[in-house]
């Protein structure tokens, strides 16, 4: 176990590297920070190749005086973990956050791959695949997941012009997504038309794309049956490949003049109406 305590430390700069894209893309690597997480990680039996945590940000909350026991009682399977104690200085400069939680962990984003984690999963049923056309928000994005996941989707697909999956941002706002969520990034519609084909037919009568002001109310459809969902950008709404796509569109009926609703709010709405449906037939 090393401590650091100067920014100057190398190892500085390559966390600092992994918070961009391109470092992310370049390394094959990615972050995932505080304590909340790095639990989740280690519950889901995966390890990270690097942790960075400071032992008095950790003793704030008892999460973290959890955490920083099992940091500092490592066991004999952590021995490929490599394990370095930073000061707060180091700790802040190495959060993406405004205030550290004290622990950040570096994974290979090959162990979140979408098959790996397709094949990790109970196998039962699940009606619903996702499909996320041109998100631009993180925070919506890793909402949406989180909320996905609740929902136990089929799997999502992201559109090429998705912000970052593994931004880090994303990785925060789904709480933990990442590491059970099947997720394909990145798609050329041609893909994803393949994908829906395989999970529903080639019948565009069971894709569903989110519209505001649809004439059509979310409840009327069978959603308990294998189906398709496209919610579209948050400023722009669907593309038209999505609308080319989708048979109909569905819309959640709104009162009192509001417009619309914010993209992972809809989604919400539209997802656990399918579980509802499914609950109930």
């Amino acid at each position: 176990m090393a401590r650091i305590t100067s920014l100057a430390n190398p190892r500085v700069a390559h966390i600092r590297d992994l918070h961009t894209t391109r470092g992310r893309k370049k390394s094959g690597l990615l972050l995932m920070e505080g304590p909340h997480l790095f639990t989740a990680l280690l519950a889901s039996g995966l390890r990270p190749q690097e942790v960075y945590y400071q032992p008095e940000l950790l003793q704030r909350t008892p999460e973290g005086r959890e955490l920083l026991a099992r940091l500092l009682h490592a066991p004999a399977t952590w021995e490929q973990v490599a394990l370095f104690e930073v000061g707060e200085r180091v700790a802040q400069a190495l959060s993406d956050a405004q205030t550290s939680q004290g622990v950040l962990c570096v994974l290979s984003a090959h162990l979140l791959e979408a098959e790996r984690l397709r094949a990790r999963r109970p196998q039962r049923r699940r009606p619903c695949l996702l499909i996320l056309d041109g998100l631009a928000d993180p925070g919506n994005l890793g909402t949406i997941l989180r909320t996905a996941l609740a929902a136990d989707v089929e799997g999502v697909l992201l559109t090429a012009h998705c912000v970052d999956y593994y931004s880090p941002k994303v990785v925060r706002a789904a709480a933990g997504a990442h590491l059970a969520l099947p997720v394909w990034t990145d798609l050329a519609w041609s893909a994803i038309e393949e994908r829906i084909a395989g999970h529903c037919g080639t019948s565009g009568e069971r894709v569903f794309v989110a519209e505001a002001g649809g004439s059509q109310p979310y409840y009327a459809e069978d959603l308990a049956q294998p189906f398709a969902l496209i919610i579209g950008n948050e400023a722009h709404g669907p593309s038209q490949s999505a609308r080319t796509l989708a048979g109909r569109a569905i819309s959640i009926p709104l009162a009192n003049g509001v417009e619309s609703l914010n993209a992972a709010m809809a989604a919400g709405i539209l997802l656990f109406e399918a579980v509802r449906q499914q609950r109930s037939s």
